[in-house]
């Protein structure tokens, strides 16, 4: 019968260290905010979200973009964020492309419907050629800074930007200009 009762005094003090000591901690409160409410964050409403996705397909080629950004909105006038890119081409027998990487933007609102941009860009680029020769690969860190302007209606920017660093020797891009649309929510 003392062995019985070991037993079950041991179950019990285990159950009070696991599940009541736990409790006990986790349930005090901070008294510098005894009957004050605590201040919530502005932080998320100033957060915007966004990006863009491509998809393009036709005669053994392929072309997927990923590519989804964050802004935080300092004011109506300026806004900073962060962005990811993941894109991946594929001319089947003879050409194929995985770009991934980020960037940082800053946006600039003079008036409402007018948006300024500076934007630093840094990917990884990984293309492998093939033609009757044999394959060849090619990897290498791409950086773009760019200066774009463009339209704003709501949550919409169309415009055109201009890569600063654009070097007609690296092929990533085709050309220093590039037209883009923003949508964020």
């Amino acid at each position: 019968m003392r062995k019985i009762t070991f037993k079950a005094v041991t179950k019990m003090l285990l159950f009070i260290v696991l599940f009541g000591i736990p409790t006990l901690v986790f349930s005090q409160q901070d008294s510098s905010y005894v009957g004050v409410q605590k201040p919530k964050s502005d932080f998320w409403r100033h957060v915007q979200f966004g990006g863009g996705f491509g998809l393009s397909m036709g005669n053994d080629f392929t072309n997927i973009t990923v590519a989804p950004i964050a802004i935080y909105n300092f004011n109506e006038k300026f806004a900073f964020g962060t962005a990811l890119q993941y894109s991946y081409i594929n001319q089947e027998n003879f050409y194929k492309s995985n770009v991934f990487g980020g960037s940082l933007i800053g946006l600039f609102n003079p008036i409402p419907q007018i948006q300024l941009s500076l934007e630093l860009e840094e990917v990884n680029v990984s293309n492998t050629y093939q033609d009757f020769v044999g394959e060849f690969k090619d990897n290498f860190w791409y950086t773009g800074l760019y200066v774009g302007a463009g339209y704003r209606t709501n949550n919409v920017t169309l415009g055109f930007r201009y890569n600063l660093l654009f070097d007609k020797n690296i092929d990533l891009y085709g050309d220093a200009f590039m037209p883009f649309i923003r949508v964020f929510f």
